[in-house]
């Protein structure tokens, strides 16, 4: 196969490391031809877009270094690929599994496709610490409580080392007729994004050390309060692979501390142990993102409430701590995790607007979008999905803010209007006895009657059967 050129289709793995894909290609000793294929956007570009291709052209600008490039094309990736096989006369495709369902349909149909033409292709794991089919309980069936899961995950075993980079690199130097590479245009609201993030393989592994080093040991206790740095803001560079789970699980086991801060370990893992999960009930339920896991809760009465609904978007509802985390989104394209649950549960719960619009907003400007994590996480703020939190259990944002921003730092960073005010009134600033802010908005719905409208419109669902 080394006289002829090897293929290796990149889609949510721009690394050179543990990269299980391009590795096996080098192995071949074949010339490669990287490739990008991006789809066609009729409706324009997501957050998780942006960070994509801004990760993207940090990944071309380090492969300069080695004589190569990635080849960017634009287009339906079950025509072009075979259509590229074609034209340079490659033996073999070799690419990391994908689990979504357009994305396995496409790659289930090229495999047939090239084992019908004689081309060998590849596949390999490299995304999850589990594959979404392998963990299942043990009448052979997927678990449906994360605890179980997560359990029967860890006795299978650590996801062992990772991979090397390769140390050679043999690119296909000929030409590639008809390529479809396009430049994009960034829309304007990307102008802010920037500031937030940096990009690349070594900027994942960087923030993973820094992790590591300073802020995993207190992980468990302070991971809820979103004033502090003590998260591990992976979360995009797992999103399109410039770091995979595999390195975050060695580099943690591997940290410093002893038992002193083993729980704050397995906190950690099993964080990301629950986006594994999410991946094995989207891998079960494709239409995660649109239909309820629990069916008797597509005949809870939604409201239509177009103005609520921008006023959330916008971060206008009046609550602080859910404009905050609004803000912070549309800001920056990441919001911390408590932050989102409150917020979460403020619109389905506080305005009891259909829980799929919010997870549909989260997927345009979220840069860390993971369709398995962001459906299945909108489902448990519902009530509506597997091993979800039951919906009469309903968020205070006061009281959440109190807990969790004490101080209002948070709260002062993202609401300007609010930077004067009191520790004490910060989070609900019309109970100030003070001028309250002209320009911040009282709240648009009543905690407390929003709260009995809720439970009446689930009690109806459920016929009155409810426990507390």
């Amino acid at each position: 196969m080394n006289d002829k050129p090897a293929i290796v289709w990149l889609r949510e793995d721009f690394r050179l490391a543990d990269n299980a894909a391009l590795t096996a290609a080098t192995q071949t000793g074949a010339p490669l031809l990287l490739v990008h294929i991006r789809p066609e956007r009729p409706s324009g570009m997501t957050a998780v877009d942006w960070f994509r291709e801004k990760t993207l052209a940090h990944f071309n600008a380090g492969l300069q270094s080695l004589s190569g490039k990635v080849h960017v094309f634009t287009g339906d990736s079950a025509r072009l690929l075979p259509e590229i096989v074609a034209r340079i006369g490659a033996a073999a495709v070799f690419w990391n599994r994908r689990y979504d369902p357009i994305g396995r349909e496409i790659d289930a149909g090229l495999k047939r496709e090239f084992a019908a033409c004689g081309t060998e292709a590849h596949s390999f794991a490299g995304a999850l610490f589990h594959e979404p089919w392998t963990v299942k309980n043990r009448a052979g069936q997927p678990f449906k409580i994360f605890s179980a899961y997560w359990r029967a995950a860890c006795e299978a075993g650590s996801p062992g080392p990772p991979l090397p980079a390769p140390r050679e690199f043999k690119f296909f130097a000929g030409s590639i007729t008809g390529a479809q590479e396009q430049q994009l245009s960034w829309p304007a609201w990307t102008s802010s994004l920037d500031a937030y993030h940096e990009f690349g393989e070594a900027a994942a592994q960087d923030r993973l050390a820094r992790f590591v080093a300073d802020d995993l040991g207190h992980y468990e206790d302070e991971r809820d309060f979103p004033d502090r740095d003590a998260t591990s803001g992976l979360s995009p560079y797992l999103r399109v692979g410039q770091i995979t789970p595999r390195q975050v699980w060695n580099a943690v086991s591997d940290a410093p501390g002893g038992l002193a801060h083993a729980a704050a370990r397995a906190k950690f893992l099993a964080e990301l142990g629950w986006r594994d999960f999410a991946w094995s009930v989207l891998w079960e339920h494709p239409g995660l993102a649109d239909h309820a896991l629990r069916e008797e809760f597509e005949d809870l009465p939604w409201r239509s409430d177009p103005s609520g609904l921008e006023a959330w978007k916008r971060g206008r509802t009046g609550y602080p701590l859910v404009d905050a985390g609004m803000r912070e989104l549309w800001r920056s394209g990441v919001m911390h995790n408590r932050v989102r649950m409150v917020a979460a549960s403020f619109l389905v719960k506080h305005l009891l607007i259909d829980w799929r619009l919010g997870e549909q907003w989260f997927a345009e400007t979220l840069v860390d979008y993971d369709p398995a994590s962001n459906a299945l996480n909108w489902q448990w703020c519902a009530g509506t999905g597997a091993d979800s939190a039951p919906f009469f259990r309903i968020m205070n944002p006061v009281l959440q803010s109190r807990k969790f921003d004490p101080s209002g730092a948070y709260i002062r960073r993202w609401v300007p209007e609010l930077k004067s005010a009191s520790d004490k009134h910060i989070h609900a600033p019309w109970e100030s006895p003070d001028a309250r802010p002209a320009n911040y908005p009282l709240p648009i719905v009543d905690h407390a009657a929003a709260r009995r409208r809720a439970l009446a419109a689930w009690d109806g669902v459920r016929g009155g059967d409810r426990q507390s």
